[in-house]
Parts: structure tokens; sequence; C-alpha cells
């Protein structure tokens, strides 16, 4: 093995520092070639079929899906740190992409296409700019549960696009309500044929997801539905089809959009570069913590800026990690992150040689490939666990549900990363003070509300602040230690401030620790802190205020300065 790949990312050398494929390619051995081969191509058997219903999600042409794919996965693995994710279009960007720009475009299809090629550009940047940033953590403000609710509402939303294709007739606009409705109010114009051979392909398809795992199931369906459409007529019989589809390649260009469309666009680019990253960092954590390696979020980041500048210039839309395409790679043997290279070679032969017979595909086995990729993304059991668990992360998800149902898809996700993150400062804000007391037996001191047997110290309280101590939550911490003072019963004469739970503290928050010892001394208590950290004494000195709060001695413990008051009194 090369040495090289045992380093951290970051202690690569050369360009290997940015360009992970550089150090694994040195020690790339032949046997791996023909796994990553073997998963390359069942991967492409699954990229083509769902790049093709993700691009008429988006409200683009079945090639632009196929190119998205193609040119992302020409670039996405020499950059990426994880050997199993898979780069594609995936149904709930392609949904977002295709809601917003519908009004920017004023039904002209080919400015819808230049807007979306700009999006990937616009996310491409932005990918960049994070990571150059490193701001990898970043993906942590996007909450698994709101992430679980955006997409309950994606399936209920994609549900409300697709089911009119299968029933064979023309759908609706709007919002969810909207298109749910005139879907149930246009059954009496259901397209028997089309019923027909969009409930057999869904039929199969569930069928393959139970029986064959993992397999190109979706593959077989698209060739089955451009056999039958090509012998039997369809098209006749009033079922839809795809329609031409350009055979080659595209022009590799900059999409072709006026500046003031950047201002419209940068929201959306916003949006599909949040959602990309979080789930392109998951499906690297997943794998990591299953296989072992390591996964850099930075590192994911500008994999995902030259895959979505690679789509962009070739006329795709903008791409991210996909977790089921990924887990057919993982399933398929793939060993490196090779086989995505071998996987978009593939598409490329495609697109060249073989695009033209996609014209006979049924619109309704699309349709049916979209409704079964839903159940991949409406997880209920998530749901309940959250409703039993945590009420709050309930809510959460429940509003970013809602907010995709009543505001859209871009409002939704919105809605539910502020909502989470107004709930964790809250949370934040109001940190839980523990009482104190001592263990039966020993010199250990806990929290007396999850151990009530705990020994309380006669004219003694004991308070620890669970929690750092800033200016937006020192007043919380500070009125709960004075009244849990004044509520008690006995008659206190010395209160602990254990600080062995708070890492940090500002100055606003060492003025307020010194205040209230201050006014605890004008009632005839003492104060002592104990347990501090070397950065909180230091705050503590560097404000001057170690010495109204007794000093803060960091060999002093708990049951020291209990064991100094006892000996002290009469």
């Amino acid at each position: 093995m090369n040495p090289a790949s045992k380093l951290p990312l970051s202690a690569e050398p050369g360009f290997a520092r940015w360009m992970p494929a550089i150090a694994w390619l040195k020690s790339y051995q032949l046997p791996r070639l023909r796994a990553d081969i073997v998963a390359g191509v069942t991967l492409a058997a699954y990229l083509l079929p769902a790049g093709i219903a993700d691009a008429s999600l988006a409200g683009l042409p079945p090639e632009a899906g196929i190119y998205a794919c193609l040119f992302s996965g020409l670039v996405f693995w020499l950059f990426c740190s994880s050997r199993h994710t898979a780069v594609t279009v995936t149904s709930a960007i392609s949904l977002l992409v295709g809601a917003s720009l519908a009004g920017l475009a004023s039904g002209d299809p080919m400015r819808f296409a230049a807007l979306a090629s700009a999006t990937a550009l616009l996310v491409a940047f932005i990918s960049f700019a994070a990571w150059l940033a490193k701001a990898g953590s970043i993906v942590n403000f996007i909450s698994e549960s709101v992430m679980v609710g955006f997409k309950c509402g994606v399936a209920l939303f994609l549900a409300s696009t697709q089911l009119p294709k299968l029933f064979g007739f023309k759908g609706g606009h709007g919002s969810f309500w909207e298109r749910a409705g005139h879907f149930f109010s246009h059954l009496d114009q259901t397209n028997t044929p089309s019923l027909c051979i969009g409930l057999t392909a869904l039929a199969i398809l569930l069928l393959g997801k139970v029986f064959l795992k993992n397999k190109p199931v979706a593959l077989f369906v698209v060739i089955g539905g451009i056999i039958a459409a090509a012998l039997t007529g369809l098209d006749a019989r009033g079922v839809k089809l795809l329609g031409d589809v350009p055979q080659g390649l595209p022009a590799i260009e900059i999409p072709a959009i006026a500046w003031t469309d950047l201002n419209d666009l940068l929201p959306l680019a916003l949006a599909c570069f949040l959602l990309g990253a979080v789930e392109t960092v998951a499906i690297g954590r997943m794998f990591t913590a299953k296989h072992g390696g390591r996964i850099d979020a930075n590192q994911e980041f500008l994999a995902l800026a030259g895959a979505n500048l690679a789509a962009a210039l070739g006329r795709g839309f903008p791409v991210s990690g996909g977790m089921s395409q990924s887990l057919v790679n993982e399933s398929g043997g793939a060993r490196t992150p090779l086989s995505g290279l071998i996987a978009a070679i593939f598409l490329l032969i495609v697109a060249v040689f073989f695009s033209g017979l996609l014209k006979h595909l049924p619109q309704p086995v699309l349709a049916a490939i979209v409704l079964v990729a839903i159940g991949g993304l409406c997880n209920i059991s998530v749901l309940k666990h959250l409703l039993r668990s945590n009420r709050t992360e309930f809510i959460v998800a429940f509003a970013a549900l809602l907010g995709v149902l009543f505001s859209g898809l871009l409002r939704g996700v919105l809605i539910g990363a502020i909502i989470s993150l107004v709930l964790l400062i809250r949370r934040a804000s109001r940190p839980h003070v523990a009482v104190l007391g001592r263990i039966s037996g020993t010199a250990r001191f806990s929290d007396c509300e999850r151990n009530p047997d705990n020994e309380r110290i006669p004219g003694v309280m004991i308070f620890r602040p669970e929690s750092g101590l800033v200016y937006f939550n020192v007043d919380h911490v500070c009125d709960m230690i004075r009244e849990r003072v004044r509520s008690t019963t006995q008659a206190i004469k010395l209160v602990v401030l254990d600080l062995s739970a708070s890492p940090l503290m500002d100055m606003q928050s060492a003025h307020a620790l010194a205040d209230l010892a201050k006014g605890f001394s004008a009632a005839g208590l003492r104060t002592q802190l104990v347990e501090a950290r070397s950065s909180v004494r230091d705050r503590l000195r560097a404000e001057g205020v170690d010495g109204r709060l007794r000093g803060v001695d960091r060999f002093r413990s708990v049951a020291d300065v209990v064991n100094n008051f006892l000996t002290e009194q009469p």
C-alpha cells in the first residue's frame, strides 16, 4: 500500500491534498478493476432510467438527465473522499429545480434548460466557496429531522405530479393541493392502456425491490416498455411516449443567461447546494461507518463543485450524491471511486450510439419508476420513532413536511431549517442547571433530579450548569440558581458552582457570575467556584472577577470544598 494513502486528506502531498484519486490510483491493484467494472456497469444501468425520470421532474428533456449524470460522473470520482458515493441527479433537487424555474422561463424550453444549467453552475461556485472556507460543518445546520420531513413532503408532491401520467391524462399545476384536486377531478379521463402499462411496470418494479434487490430492474422495465411500444403501437392508443432524444453529445458551453437572472437563481442554487451537501456527506458517513476509512466533508464540497461545473457545461442541471444509486454501487462490488468513471463511460456510449431508441419509452413507465423511488424518500418509520421519542424533532420534521405541501419545496426546506435553528437556540439559551448531591458512601456528586437518593449536604447547595456560559444563556442560569436558593427551606451558608460541564465562558457571563456572588454575599452567603476548565479560568482572571468568586484554583473539587465547609462547622 502507498504510505500516502494512510495520511489524512489534509496531509497528502501535492495535488493529492485536493484530488484524492492521485493517492489511491498509485496503489491501485488490477484485481480491483474487475469489481469496479461490474459495479460501474450496474450503476450505469440504474442511472439511465433514473436520470431520464428525474429530468422529467425538473421539466427538462430526457437527455438533460443523461448529460448531468454523464458529465458529473466524469469528474466526481477524482475529488470525492468516499469510495462508494455515486453522483447523480436526485428526485428532491430535480423537483426543486422544476418548481422554481417554471415561472422564470415563461414557457420557453430553451431558456428553461439554460436556467437549469446556470443553476448547476451557481451550485458549483457555492460548493467551491464552501470548500475554500472549510465550511464542512455547515451540513449540520440542516438536521436529520428537517430532511426526514422535507423528503416526506417531496414524496407526496411527487405523487401528485406522477399519478396523472400513470393514469394517462395531463396533470395540474401549482401547489400539492391544487395538483391533488386536479387528479381526483379528472379520473374520468383515465386512458386504460396507459394505466395498464403503468401498473404492470409498477408491479414489476415493486417485485424487483423484494426479490432482486439492488439489481437494475428499472433498466429492464425501460427496455420492455420500449419494445412493447414499438411492436404494439401504443401511441395510437393514446399512450404518451417520451419522444425524440438527440443522439450524440452536446456542445460544451457556459449557459447563456442574463446577469439579472443570477439574483433569481441564487436562492434556488443555495437550496440545491444545502440539500446536495447534506445528502452527499450523510452517504459518505454511512459507508465510512460500515466499511471504515475516512470522509472529509470539505473534500466532498470540492467534488460537488467539480461535478456541478461539469453538469452545467454539459447542459445538465444540479447533481449530488444519491442514496439509492450509491447503494447500487456498493452492492455491485465497487472497490474504488473508479466505478463512477466507468458508469459515466457507459452512459457516454448510450448517449452517442443508442439514445435514439428512447423515443418509444412510454410516459407511464417513467411515472412508475418515479413512484417506486418515492418509497426511499418517505420514511414513515422514522416519523413514528420521532413522535414516540422526541416530540420536538417530530414538530420540526412535520413543519418541514407541511412547509413543502403548503408553501412549496424551496420554502419548505427553509421553514424546517429555520424552526430547527430556533429550537436549537432555545435549547442552548435554557441549559439544564443540575442540583448536585453526594452519592451515598462515596466522595462523588451527581444530579439529584436523576438520582433522588443522593445525600444533600446541610447548609450547602451545589449547582452545575450543563452548558457553556455565554451572553444568551447566562441570565437563565443565574436566575435558576437564585430561584433554587430562594425557594429552599434549608439555612444555606455556601453556594458551590461546579463549572466542570462548562467548556467556555464569555465576558458577559464572567461578570454575571461575579454579580451573582455579590448578591449572595449581601445576603450572608459564600460563593465558591470549582472545577473550572483552563479557558474559563483564564477568562475570569482576564475580567478581574476571580477574587469575587473566591479564586479559581484548578485543584479544588466539589468534595474538597464540601469537606472544608463541614470541618469549619461547630
